[in-house]
C-alpha cells in the first residue's frame, strides 16, 4: 500500500493523542505494530530537508519531523531548558520532563511518569505510566527493522540515573534499576535469588522480570568449567532481591517532586 503524506500526518496525529502506539500488550505479550512503524519511516523519504532553527538554536531536519507543540491542555509539564520532543510522540497528561531531555518520534510515555533532565528516550521506546526515568539514562530507540519490538519500561518502575536500555529489552511492571545498569538484548542477567540466569523470552530477548532489583556485577570468564587464573570478569546485571515495602518506599519519595 502507498503511503501518502496525508496518511503520515494522520498517523502521527494519532500516535500524539494516545489513540494508535507502536506496540501493545496483548495476553501478556508485547507485541509490534509494524506498519506504524512502516508509515513512520516513509515519513523520512516524503519529507524534505528544511531549516527549522529556534532562535540561536541551529536545526535542520526533515520537515515532516518537527518539533512537537503542547499546549497547556496537554497537562504536560515541560520545564524550561532545552528538552525537545518530536512529533509523533506520546506525552500522556502529568509526565514531565525536565531540562535537557530528548523524546523521538512514536515514543510513547505513560501519565505520572518523570523523564529526569539528559534522558533520551529513542524513536518507538514505550514507557508506562509512574515511572521515574533518572538523569543521563539512555532508553534506546528501535525503528528499524519495522517489524523489531521497540524497548519497553512498564508501569511502576524505577529505573536509575547513568543507565542504558537498549535494543528492545523489556523492564517489566514494579522492576528497580540501579543507577549504571546497561542491559541490552543480549546482556544475560543473573538472579542472585535464585542462583541462574533469567531465561530469555521466546524470541531470545532479555526481559527484566516483574519487581526484580537489579545491580550492576560481574561474573567469571570461565574456560572449560572453570574460572581463569588471570581472574578476569565480564559485566553482569544481577538481581539482588524482589521489590519489597521497603524498597516500594525509598522509591515512592519520587513522588514528592510531582
Amino acid at each position: 500500500m502507498e503511503i501518502t503524506l496525508e496518511r503520515f500526518y494522520e498517523v502521527l496525529d494519532a500516535l500524539e493523542a494516545g489513540e494508535l502506539r507502536v506496540a501493545e500488550k496483548e495476553n501478556g505479550t508485547w507485541k509490534v505494530n509494524k506498519w506504524v512503524k512502516e508509515v513512520i519511516l516513509a515519513g523520512f523519504r516524503l519529507g524534505a530537508m528544511d531549516d527549522m532553527s529556534q532562535g540561536q538554536f541551529p536545526f535542520f531536519d526533515k520537515d515532516t519531523f518537527p518539533v512537537r507543540r503542547f499546549k497547556k491542555e496537554d497537562g504536560v509539564r515541560i520545564v524550561p531548558g532545552g528538552s525537545s520532543i518530536r512529533r509523533g510522540a506520546y506525552l500522556a497528561p502529568g509526565s514531565i520532563v525536565m531540562p535537557p531531555s530528548y523524546v523521538n518520534v512514536g515514543a510513547y510515555v505513560g501519565e505520572g511518569t518523570m523523564v529526569d533532565s539528559h534522558v533520551t528516550i529513542g524513536s518507538c521506546a514505550q514507557v508506562g505510566r509512574n515511572i521515574h526515568i533518572s538523569a543521563a539514562t539512555q532508553i534506546g530507540g528501535v525503528l528499524e527493522p519495522a517489524g523489531a519490538l521497540p524497548t519497553i519500561i512498564e508501569d511502576g518502575a524505577f529505573v536509575g540515573g547513568n543507565c542504558g536500555i537498549y535494543e528492545g529489552t523489556v523492564v517489566e511492571e514494579g522492576a528497580v534499576i540501579a543507577s549504571g545498569v546497561i542491559i541490552t538484548a543480549s546482556t544475560a542477567i543473573f538472579d542472585a535469588t535464585k542462583g541462574a540466569f533469567v531465561e530469555r523470552n521466546a524470541d531470545g530477548r532479555t526481559v527484566v522480570p516483574r519487581n526484580a532489583v537489579v545491580v550492576s556485577g560481574s561474573r567469571p570468564v570461565v574456560r572449560d568449567g572453570k574460572p581463569l587464573e588471570s581472574g578476569v570478569h565480564l559485566y553482569c546485571p544481577v538481581i539482588v532481591k524482589y521489590r519489597d515495602e521497603k524498597t516500594a518506599g525509598s522509591v515512592h519519595l519520587e513522588d514528592l517532586l510531582r
